[in-house]
């Protein structure tokens, strides 16, 4: 088990007591780059009906993905509890994560109410 659900690691991460969160952040961002490259670079296709798998470029800056890690990164060290296995909490008996996941569908709701008005 890589322990990421773990608070105890998410804890840990964020007062930089232990490599490991960074660690597993790190070789998935690697092996996302890879990935993305090679399908880029040899026009892999879609194994389900050989389309051609199309990656568009983004054009709108990384100003957005800066301002959006942030904003994700203090909910993170806020919550203790990264988004992803919210409902792995939840049904494991962690029941206060249910702060979090009525939190986070919030947010996503007022997002969509306010993407159309945001600079970038």
């Amino acid at each position: 088990m890589s322990e990421v659900s773990s608070w105890f690691r998410i804890y840990e991460m964020f007062q930089f007591n232990s490599f490991h969160m960074y660690g597993v952040i790190g070789s998935a961002l690697f092996f996302g780059v890879i990935i993305t490259y090679t399908i880029k670079k040899l026009k892999i296709k879609s194994v389900l009906d050989n389309s051609p798998i199309s990656i568009p470029n983004n054009e709108k800056g990384w100003k957005r993905y800066l301002f959006g890690g942030i904003i994700f990164g203090y909910g993170w060290a806020i919550s203790g509890a990264c988004p992803g296995p919210m409902f792995y909490l939840f049904g494991a008996g962690f029941f206060p994560i249910l702060v979090m996941i009525v939190s986070a569908t919030f947010g996503t709701f007022v997002y969509g109410l306010i993407q159309s008005k945001l600079p970038f």
